[in-house]
């Protein structure tokens, strides 16, 4: 399988050892989506996944994981949208402006609180560098660990396959497709502040997710 990159980026100008962990990232993505995507379709998704990263990365060591798990969330969303993948999970979409904040910490208590009893993505209509470490530290202290996500930005696919769409903070640049529930969460943005306000938040998000959790068919 070759990947071939988007962009200004070309194939050859990757390390050996980017190029060798695409390989291995598409030929693993094609045996999941096998039957509903073919390699073209994954390649693709991968490879413009991958830019989305590397332009804006600190450390370069790990663009090929994050692509991998961000062009899989993709994929998935796609093959809900096109009604390949019906399992009759609602899915839930978490977005802010960084994604690095609320709606990570949402879809961390959502995950820990619904389990596989329902889907959840996150997104940001300016996605930043990484997860804010105050917002990972407060979540740690309820258990949850949030620290190997990252800031990734929404698709038009992970809104399409959406059920219900919680946007905190993004105003105008947050996208409305019709059909969707939208709810808007008026909560303040944690970064830059100290880890007691950080913890406020955090517990008024839970009390949002958990009222959130109630309505929904689970």
């Amino acid at each position: 399988m070759t990947i071939h990159p988007v962009s200004e980026r070309t194939w050859e100008s990757l390390h050996p050892d980017q190029r060798l962990a695409l390989k291995q990232a598409a030929a693993r993505l094609a045996d999941e989506f096998t039957g509903l995507y073919g390699h073209e379709t994954i390649e693709r998704f991968l490879a413009s996944s991958f830019d989305q990263f590397a332009d804006r990365a600190r450390v370069t060591k790990f663009l090929p994981l994050l692509a991998e798990r961000f062009a899989r969330q993709r994929l998935d969303a796609l093959a809900r949208v096109e009604g390949l993948h019906a399992d009759g999970k609602p899915v839930v979409l978490f977005l802010c402006t960084h994604n690095a904040g609320r709606s990570q910490m949402a879809l961390g208590f959502f995950q820990a609180i619904a389990g596989e009893n329902a889907i959840a993505w996150s997104g940001g209509s300016e996605p930043g560098l990484e997860v804010n470490p105050v917002a990972i530290r407060a979540m740690a202290e309820r258990g949850i660990d949030i620290a190997r996500e990252f800031p990734k930005p929404w698709t038009d696919e992970t809104v399409r396959a959406a059920d219900v769409v919680i946007t905190m903070g993004c105003g105008d640049a947050c996208p409305i497709f019709p059909g969707k529930r939208y709810e808007s969460w008026e909560l303040d943005d944690p970064h830059g502040q100290d880890l007691d306000t950080v913890r406020r938040i955090r517990d008024d998000l839970e009390r949002c997710v958990r009222g959130l959790i109630a309505t929904l068919d689970l």
